[in-house]
């Protein structure tokens, strides 16, 4: 009865937490500690391990994955990108040259399915499907690509990682082609058939501005209404970019369009994905706009109300930094980034936290030999690993930067001191179906339960257990109680459908 009590009481606490971090209530964190984990060989060179890494991704065994654009072999002439591995520790593994595959670079990242496999879109191909080639890798490195997958109004040049969506599919978007030239978003089954669903710029205004928007960097993200939810880089009745919305089956919203001149309040050229947080409204960053014209961090309302709440600095040396490109919020409630200049270290750009009101800490300042951000990869920088420790990469700068042509991107941990959670896989599900649940240190673990119910479960791994969504489940937190009487509690509420 006494450890009844006891796990009931964890499960309260737990789930306060998390319920004060959904609701916008920061957690303060403690003392940040910033590692260099990799740095990355150059375009060629020995060994050939890639250039300009594009993202990362937690694995259900534990290991992050990643893609780069450029790299992978001796010669420049065929060094197109890699497939990699690496551990938490900073141990690389490169899976794939895709060179060998007949692709060429890879500026969208990989999207982790519920099937555990990893999916990217190639820059380019060869003969008729050189737009852009969707594929999937293994965890162990099997590779297969999708060339037939798209023949009519394919974009080009996709830049933004999938997102998987509810229905099982994954969703992203291409910078251009299309029916118009000004880009594309896409669905692709997990089989590989893709279909476009929106091509940008079926009308301009007087000015040449795509009404709609054009030129989409930023990754979708579905929001708990089930549309996904986007922006676009251009475009717009001001020229400044847009946000959108787009149902799963394809039917097209523009919610906010940013102004382009220079100091606009709202922002503008946003290349981060947004977030959505406290009570349905959506968090993101622009690059440009702002009061010193150098980025903003913004909410949105699900239903396109904007609302700036703080304006990056414009000047190299500050500590903020400028040019955000990257967000996300964590398990303490509050979003961290990373900007593409400024900071304290040479203008190489920083990594920040932010509370959802808006009041910002920097958290690091690069300095090039522990890399820098740029503006040439916009993706999906930092991610919280399921131990709670940040991990993201940098598109350029190096170990020995400056003066370093070979010094092409870097791989970095951040520990805030945050406790270890669980993450399942998909975020929602009906009664009886199949979740995927990651973390650390999973075996011998006692208790599944959905938002108190407890749950059948086997574990597959000390990093993965799977389960099905038990009967009476309702909307709310995943826990895992471990072997050693901890309980983990997931990161995201799951949505029982």
């Amino acid at each position: 009865m006494k450890n009844n009590r006891q796990q009931k009481a964890i499960r309260i606490v737990a789930t306060l937490a998390l319920t004060l971090a959904l609701a916008g209530i920061a957690i303060p964190a403690q003392a940040q500690t910033f590692t260099s984990l990799h740095s990355f060989g150059g375009i060629y060179g020995t060994p050939p391990d890639g250039s300009y890494p594009t993202g990362l991704v937690q694995g259900a065994n534990g290991y992050l994955y990643g893609a780069t654009t450029a790299g992978g072999n001796e010669t420049p002439e065929v060094s197109w990108g890699t497939v990699f591995r690496i551990s938490t520790t900073g141990t690389e593994t490169i899976l794939d040259n895709l060179y060998t595959e007949g692709l060429s670079g890879s500026q969208a990242g990989l999207a982790l399915a519920t099937n555990g496999d990893f999916y990217g879109v190639s820059n380019s191909g060869s003969g008729a499907n050189s737009p852009g080639v969707p594929y999937k890798v293994t965890p162990s490195g099997a590779f297969t690509t999708y060339t037939d997958s798209c023949t009519v109004d394919c974009g080009t040049g996709p830049n933004t990682t999938m997102v998987q969506a509810s229905n099982g599919d994954l969703y992203g978007a291409n910078q251009g082609g299309g029916a118009y030239g000004e880009g594309t978003i896409f669905k692709l089954t997990l089989a590989g058939a893709q279909t476009t669903l929106h091509s940008f710029c079926e009308t301009q205004n007087t000015e040449g501005y795509c009404l709609d928007g054009n030129g989409p960097y930023t990754a979708l993200v579905q929001g708990t209404n089930g549309d996904l939810y986007g922006a676009t880089h251009d475009g717009g009745p001001y020229g400044g970019g847009t946000i959108f919305k787009i149902t799963m089956a394809g039917d097209f919203t523009t919610l906010h369009s940013f102004c382009r001149v220079s100091g606009c309040p709202d922002g503008a050229q946003p290349y981060a994905a947004l977030v959505q947080g406290a009570g349905g409204n959506f968090y993101g960053v622009s690059s440009s706009g702002g009061a010193y014209d150098a980025g903003t961090f913004f909410t949105m309302t699900p239903s396109g109300a904007l609302t700036t709440l703080y304006s990056f600095c414009g000047l190299a040396d500050c500590a903020d930094g400028s040019a955000p490109l990257a967000l996300m919020l964590a398990t303490d409630g509050n979003f961290y980034g990373m900007t593409g200049s400024g900071g304290a270290s040479g203008g190489y750009g920083t990594i920040f936290q932010i509370t959802p009101s808006g009041s910002l800490t920097t958290e690091h300042s690069f300095d090039g030999t522990d890399g820098f951000v740029s503006q040439v990869q916009p993706g999906p920088y930092l991610i919280q690993d399921t131990s709670g420790t940040f991990y993201g990469v940098t598109a350029e700068g190096g170990t020995d930067w400056p003066g370093c042509p070979t010094c092409n991107g870097t791989v970095f941990s951040l520990s805030m001191g945050l406790g270890p959670f669980v993450e399942t896989l998909p975020t929602s599900g009906d009664v009886g179906s199949t979740v995927r649940i990651l973390g650390n240190r999973l075996t011998g673990a006692t208790s599944v339960t959905f938002d108190g119910v407890a749950a059948t479960f086997t574990v597959a791994a000390s990093t993965e257990i799977t389960t099905t969504v038990p009967t009476g489940a309702t909307t709310g937190v995943v826990q895992v109680v471990t072997s050693a009487g901890t309980t983990l509690t997931s990161n995201l509420v799951f949505t029982v459908r």
